[in-house]
Parts: C-alpha cells; sequence; structure tokens
C-alpha cells in the first residue's frame, strides 16, 4: 500500500464519511463488546477461584444443622450437634480420608493484647492437617502438631495482620498473647489467599474446647480426600451422611440434619459454569463482530456500484484485475483495522479502569483479558474484514470498461 492509495482512501472515506463512520463504529463496538465480556467472565472465574483458593479443593465439609423430618419417634427441627465421636466413627469406617480436622465453637471473636496493643480478631480452632486443608502456608515458625493436642497446649499461629497489629516490627515467634484473658504462646505465623481467612489466629481445637467450653463438641469436621476421583468423594460424603444419620437417629435423605459437601465437586461444577458462560460469551461477541463484518461488505458493495464509472475508466487505461481488487481491499483492510484496534483498545482502558476504581468483590475479581486472545481476535476480525470485501472487490473486477463508462449512476 503506497501513499497514493492512502491519500485516494482518504478521499473516499471523506466523501461518504456518515456511512464509514457507522461502520467503522459497528465494527469498533464488535471487538469492544467482546473484550468487555471476556473480561468479565474472566473477572467471574478469578472470583470463583479465589473462592475456592482459601481451602483445598479435595475436602469433604461436614457440618451439624437442624432436622427437617420427623424420624424414630423425633420431631422435625432437632439440633444436631457434631462430637469427637462422630469424628472418629468416620475416620474408623469411612476409607480413603487423606487428612482430617475438625472445628470447635466454629470461629470466636475475641479481644487479643499485646503489651500496649489491643483488637480484636478471629480465634478458630484445629488439628495438625487443618494447615493444608485451609490451604495456607507457614511463614515463621511452626504450624500446630499432635503433641498441642495431647497436652491442651496454649499456642497459637498468627495471621499477617495480627502480627502487624500487635507486634508491629517485633518477632512474634515465643511470645505470649492475652486472648479474653488466657494466654497463648506464639509458636508461628501464616499467610492465607482466602479472601477474609488472614485476620485470625488458630489454636488447637483440644484447647479450645478445653478453655472455652466447648466440652467435645465440633462444629465442622473437615477430611481429604486425597487424589481420589470427584465420583468417589461424592460416594464417602454420602456414607458419612448414613453413619451420622444412624448414629444420631435422622432420616439419611434429610440434607438440613447433617451437611456433608464435597468441595471438589462443587469447584468443578461452577469452573464446569463458567466455562460454558466463557463459550456463550465469545458466541455473543462473535456475532456481534460478523454483524460489523457484514456492514463492512455491504458498504463495500454500495462503493463500488457508485465507483462503477471510475472502475471503468482504470480498466480502459490498463488496470488489470489485481489492481482493482486490491484497490477495494485496502478499504476493507483500513477500515477493520483502525475500527477493531480502536475497539480493542477502548474495551482494555474500560477494563483496566474498572479495576482501578470499582471496589473489589467476593465474587468478582480482577476483570482482565489475555493479551494475546485479544491482539488475536482483532487479527481475526482484520481478516474477517478482508474476505467482507473480497466479494465487492471480485465484482469491481467483473465489470466491463465499455458497459461501466455508459453507467448513468
Amino acid at each position: 500500500m503506497n501513499y497514493d492509495s492512502l491519500i485516494e482512501i482518504y478521499y473516499v472515506v471523506r466523501k461518504n464519511k456518515l456511512r464509514t463512520g457507522l461502520t467503522a463504529f459497528s465494527v469498533a463496538w464488535g471487538i469492544f463488546i467482546l473484550i468487555i465480556l471476556l473480561g468479565a467472565g474472566r473477572g467471574l472465574r478469578n472470583g470463583a477461584e479465589a473462592q475456592f483458593k482459601s481451602d483445598a479443593t479435595n475436602t469433604i465439609w461436614v457440618d451439624g444443622g437442624k432436622t427437617a423430618m420427623a424420624f424414630g419417634g423425633y420431631q422435625p427441627g432437632r439440633r444436631i450437634q457434631l462430637t469427637n465421636e462422630d469424628m472418629d466413627l468416620i475416620l474408623k469406617k469411612v476409607n480413603g480420608i487423606d487428612r482430617k480436622s475438625g472445628t470447635a465453637q466454629g470461629s470466636l471473636q475475641k479481644t487479643m493484647r499485646y503489651g500496649n496493643q489491643k483488637s480484636s480478631f478471629t480465634v478458630r480452632s484445629g488439628s495438625p492437617d487443618h494447615g493444608y486443608l485451609e490451604n495456607l502456608q507457614v511463614t515463621g515458625g511452626r504450624f500446630l502438631n499432635a503433641n498441642d493436642m495431647a497436652q491442651f497446649k496454649k499456642v497459637c499461629v498468627i495471621g499477617q495482620p495480627v502480627k502487624d497489629m500487635l507486634f508491629k516490627h517485633e518477632n512474634p515467634i515465643g511470645k505470649y498473647i492475652d486472648v479474653a484473658g488466657i494466654p497463648f504462646q506464639v509458636i508461628g505465623s501464616f499467610y492465607d489467599p482466602g479472601r477474609g481467612d488472614m485476620d485470625r489466629i488458630y489454636i488447637p481445637s483440644t484447647t479450645s474446647q478445653k478453655v472455652f467450653n466447648g466440652q467435645n463438641k465440633l462444629d465442622v469436621i473437615w477430611l481429604s480426600t486425597g487424589d481420589l476421583p470427584v465420583d468417589v468423594g461424592s460416594a464417602m460424603a454420602e456414607e458419612i451422611r448414613k453413619l451420622l444419620a444412624a448414629r444420631h437417629s435422622f432420616n439419611p435423605l434429610d440434607r438440613n440434619a447433617v451437611g456433608a459437601y464435597n468441595n471438589r465437586k462443587e469447584f468443578e461444577k461452577i469452573m464446569g459454569m463458567l466455562t460454558g458462560i466463557r463459550i456463550f460469551i465469545w458466541i455473543i461477541g462473535i456475532g456481534t463482530i460478523i454483524a460489523g463484518v457484514v456492514g463492512v461488505s455491504n458498504i463495500l458493495m454500495i462503493s463500488v456500484k457508485e465507483r462503477t464509472k471510475e472502475i471503468g475508466i482504470r480498466k480502459a487505461l490498463g488496470a488489470n484485475p489485481f489492481s482493482i481488487v486490491s484497490l477495494i481491499l485496502q478499504d476493507s483492510l483500513i477500515i477493520t483495522a483502525l475500527a477493531g484496534y480502536t475497539g480493542m483498545l477502548l474495551g482494555v482502558i474500560v477494563l483496566e479502569l474498572f479495576k482501578k476504581y470499582v471496589p473489589a468483590s467476593d465474587f468478582f475479581v480482577n476483570p482482565e483479558v489475555d493479551f494475546k486472545v485479544a491482539i488475536t481476535a482483532t487479527l481475526v476480525l482484520v481478516f474477517a474484514g478482508l474476505l467482507a470485501g473480497f466479494f465487492p472487490a471480485v465484482r469491481a473486477a467483473s465489470i466491463n470498461p465499455v458497459e461501466a463508462l455508459k453507467d448513468e449512476a
């Protein structure tokens, strides 16, 4: 494409400013919408992954609830309280369990002090395997161990916000913090990728049951299924429900009495749904782009008709079919390339502004589009634009010079 060709394209565009502008807008809008939709889909996927990243995905969560069905002489509405004995029964009867932990009292909000510093954080109890099940990383010291559990030790592992608030720049390992009037020795610190999971400390569940009047009660039993397939993990969850139904005398079909959730199954279900959404987004985006490309083809058809005499004169002066085809294709290339690039650029800018100024959400995180995908989509659009211009170009090349010069259009 030489300078003369660019000047010629400029005059053609200037002559049909409105029509060319609307066509270019439709092309730019198509790639813009595709970029925005892809970014939104990525944001939803990132949010879902962030939700599951806070815990190991190969886990079964078991928690007590209230019965919704009458059974064995009991009326509905009876509270099912899990205990240490329930965990022992599950570990004894169910094969394939890789790791386990029990949470007593769930999450307790307690005031914590160290020296002159004071703040309120969450106390979460667990066992040595809880660090794996929560997908956390120990950043200093160590996590809970079997000896802590057996001897009911008053020890704790603290999150980074707790460390920053109470200890500032001091090394917390070996120090004691006052937790609601009870001294706990800090044995480690941790980082957890889960949103909201850092503002807490971990203590042994046996200690929690002893010092916070938990007796032998457990709120949630956490179990890891290792590398077992999803269907095996789901079968284990149902087996656990039946075991607890027999122990606590409730209907095994009563889902409200005890919850047994296969986290990996839920993860794969949500990821599958998001993949479906992504495919749908591509269909919508590509459909919008095709509409723009069809517009390019139509405007070039009209342009060829309007320039029939000009093309006839060119051919009469010796222009070959290739030069005529390239003349029309250059129009198509310029319109689609500039419009496509503009749409892509605006889409990326909007996503960046959204990330910068819109508050983060637990379910919508870092909407973005892969740069390679954006470039590829734009190049595909340009190629489609060239295809759209091909048929008007062939029509132009087939014009008979004599008939063109007689044309009164």
